[in-house]
């Protein structure tokens, strides 16, 4: 689950020099990483709905079962700096890559809702542990870089995102198994985190990984130590938005095939192209995102992203299509592309913490949304159907206008 942020560069670091051999070849590993991470989740989404039918399950009792994935990340995502700094980085994120296929498959394989469930709450610890440790690992390249590279790795989380969903809709295209399409998937992918691995830069760089993540003690020293009230109100809009970001992705990632295969009948293949054009957009929003921001500020764009997801959804909530709704999702993920970078770098930015805890705390809590916002949408959809429920995405549109205050406009960037 892609949950990432970016760090300043320190000027002591900076350099013109071009990068060793070495560095760019731990770029391609890193960006496999990320590429293999956005792809395993993605290939089970559109096959959500074909889960949900063999195990008999209602909206609501779905979206708590697919709560399970975040909950995992919940609980273990704070313990991933203790393993980083155990085990190094690169070696955390492919261990955790390896497990969160495992998650996946035993997943599509469960025979109750029960097992699918718990299933998903492994999948997502693991993934959790994976995420932390590709964005460390990340930071070590981009620290021998010299500048700001970290979102082209975004970039390629979106594009593995694609490449999964293209996957699954190819394996529903051609009749096949969800066994044998996850298990190839699950194959692929370990073997692709395999090779990243043999990429990544050897040993540890203990700086780096100091500066990617903060562990519990670490938390509550910095809470202590330099939570002002402005700084709680300001922690609170970004943690707020965050979550407004991710409830577009979840309502694309948990919603999307279903909304659009049984309310507007679309055939499977095309229903799976829902969370396909949500994430291809965010793909092309992180691409021009950093040029936007320059120009015009990260609050500036930042509220023109809400005022997409809320009128883009809005729209296709309002005069209901296939195509619209699916241009709806694809607005709504162009419009989300920057919120949670936004938030993550203006909390690793807060006076009176360092490096690591603020990033930490809301890259943490963030993950509320993608908890509580399955369950929430089920219970809407079982008593005033999946379209209301829907509603969900232009309101966090909102919320993402209104909590775009906080962050930094182009005066204070420049």
């Amino acid at each position: 689950m892609e949950t990432r942020g970016a760090h300043p560069i320190p000027s002591s670091v900076m350099t013109s020099s071009a990068p060793s051999p070495q560095l760019r070849r731990a770029r391609v590993g890193v960006a496999l990483l990320f590429l293999t991470n956005g792809a395993l989740f993605a290939n089970i989404l559109p096959r959500y709905p074909e889960i949900k039918s063999s195990l008999e399950m209602d909206a609501t009792t779905y979206g708590i079962a697919i709560a399970a994935f975040p909950a995992g990340a919940m609980l273990a995502g704070l313990a991933a700096a203790a393993f980083i700094r155990r085990f190094g980085s690169a070696k955390v994120a492919v261990v955790g890559t390896i497990l969160t296929s495992l998650g996946i498959l035993a997943a599509g394989l469960a025979p109750s809702m029960l097992l699918f469930a718990v299933a998903l709450l492994i999948g997502g610890a693991s993934d959790s542990v994976t995420d932390v440790g590709q964005n460390a690992h990340s930071l070590r390249v981009q620290r021998g870089y010299g500048r700001s590279i970290i979102n082209s790795f975004h970039a390629i989380w979106s594009v593995g995102a694609v490449l999964g969903g293209s996957m699954a809709a190819g394996a529903i295209a051609m009749g096949l198994p969800l066994g044998i399409h996850l298990t190839a998937s699950a194959m692929i992918f370990c073997v692709v985190a395999l090779i990243a691995y043999r990429l990544c830069l050897p040993g540890r760089d203990e700086q780096a990984d100091e500066d990617a993540v903060a562990d519990g003690p670490e938390i509550r020293d910095a809470v202590r130590r330099g939570l002002t009230p402005r700084t709680v109100f300001v922690m609170a809009a970004l943690v707020l938005l965050a979550i407004a970001g991710c409830i577009v992705e979840d309502a694309g990632m948990s919603w999307a095939t279903l909304y659009l295969s049984t309310l507007l009948d679309a055939p499977t293949v095309i229903a799976a192209t829902g969370y396909i054009a949500l994430v291809g957009a965010q793909f092309i929003g992180r691409i021009l995102g950093d040029g936007f921001v320059d120009r015009f500020g990260q609050r500036a764009v930042a509220r023109a992203g809400g005022v997409l997801v809320a009128l883009g959804m809005g729209l296709a909530l309002a005069f209901p299509s296939v195509a619209g709704t699916i241009i709806g999702f694809a607005v709504a993920g162009f419009g989300t592309a920057t919120l949670i970078p936004a938030a993550f770098q203006a909390a690793d930015e807060l006076p009176g913490l360092r490096h690591g805890a603020g990033l930490t705390i809301v890259s943490w809590l963030l993950r509320l949304g993608f908890l509580l916002s399955p369950p929430f949408v089920g219970f809407i959809a079982d008593n005033a159907g999946l379209r209301i429920g829907l509603l969900v995405v232009p309101v966090a549109g909102v919320v993402a206008i209104v909590c775009a205050g906080v962050l930094a406009g182009r005066e204070r960037r420049a």
